[in-house]
């Protein structure tokens, strides 16, 4: 950690760091766990110009600003240093930890707004995630999660230009399976199982999250693809928040193929394939 960094941090802590310990995780910057001098843990991500770093901190601070979510509170965010408080956690996402995120995104969602995106583009994994406003929803997914990620993804060479030919002949047919939502919803928007910190049975804290409004269930989508929510969250969820039907059935799977074509570009591999068996399945 640079001399700078460390000064930062004792100066918006209050206290000198004793110790930076690496910490897993992160597509953004190098995370560290920072040990003061007083007993006080925070957390530090370090990075450099266009790391995004500056981004996620104005994202947690929107999320302690206008929501109930439990989001680590930012002390200081640029591009090249974000410091947080500390999120205690002891255990894996049992099915109480999942009531209790059932409550809380039901919660989340019902925070609306007149247009779907945000008032500025955000990031997802380190990627640029494009947020302008629109009325449509489906004109929003279509066009600035589908085709924007699609064409990402081929241009960076980790797509076939025959992938992108299928999904954009799937774009421009979603209408058979998806209406427009009843209102824009506030979504963390990156719910896999690493951002969601657990202790005693609850929920301690959502980090790194990909904010926008949106369609409430392209959340809900995303927190299946990688087991991170099951029975006991939708159980929850919904009694606060009823689904539509043909959720399960048919929806589920087109709002994944959004953070599959995320993990496509960024790692490539079988994430290649899962995108291809999703447009079989739909006819293309």
């Amino acid at each position: 950690m640079t001399p700078e960094a460390e000064a930062t941090i004792a100066r918006v802590a209050g206290c000198r760091p004793v110790a930076a310990k690496p910490m897993g995780g992160g597509c953004v910057g190098d995370v560290r766990r920072i040990d003061l001098a007083d007993g006080r843990t925070l957390v530090a991500k370090l990075g450099g110009p266009g790391s995004g770093l500056a981004l996620e901190g104005l994202m947690l601070r929107y999320l302690a600003e206008h929501s109930a979510l439990p989001v680590p509170e930012v002390l200081h965010a640029d591009d090249t240093l974000l410091v947080m408080t500390w999120i205690e956690t002891d255990g894996a996402i049992t099915a109480g930890a999942q009531a209790h995120a059932g409550e809380l995104l039901a919660a989340l969602h019902d925070i609306g707004a007149d247009a779907f995106g945000f008032e500025r583009d955000t990031v997802i994994g380190g990627l640029a995630q494009p947020n302008p406003r629109t009325e449509s929803w489906l004109a929003f997914f279509r066009d600035h999660r589908l085709l924007y990620m699609g064409r990402e993804t081929m241009d960076a060479g980790r797509l076939p230009a025959r992938t992108m030919a299928r999904i954009e002949t799937l774009a421009g047919r979603l209408d058979r399976w998806i209406e427009e939502p009843a209102a824009p919803s506030l979504i963390h928007g990156d719910l896999w199982t690493g951002n969601v910190l657990c202790r005693g049975g609850r929920i301690a804290g959502f980090v790194d999250p990909a904010i926008h409004f949106a369609d409430a269930e392209i959340e809900l989508a995303f927190s299946t693809l990688f087991g991170t929510f099951g029975e006991a969250f939708f159980e929850s969820y919904q009694r606060r928040r009823p689904l539509r039907p043909g959720f399960f059935e048919a929806r589920r799977d087109l709002y994944n193929l959004y953070p599959l074509l995320v993990h496509v570009r960024l790692f490539g591999g079988s994430y290649l394939g899962s995108v291809e068996s999703t447009l079989a399945r739909f006819g293309v």
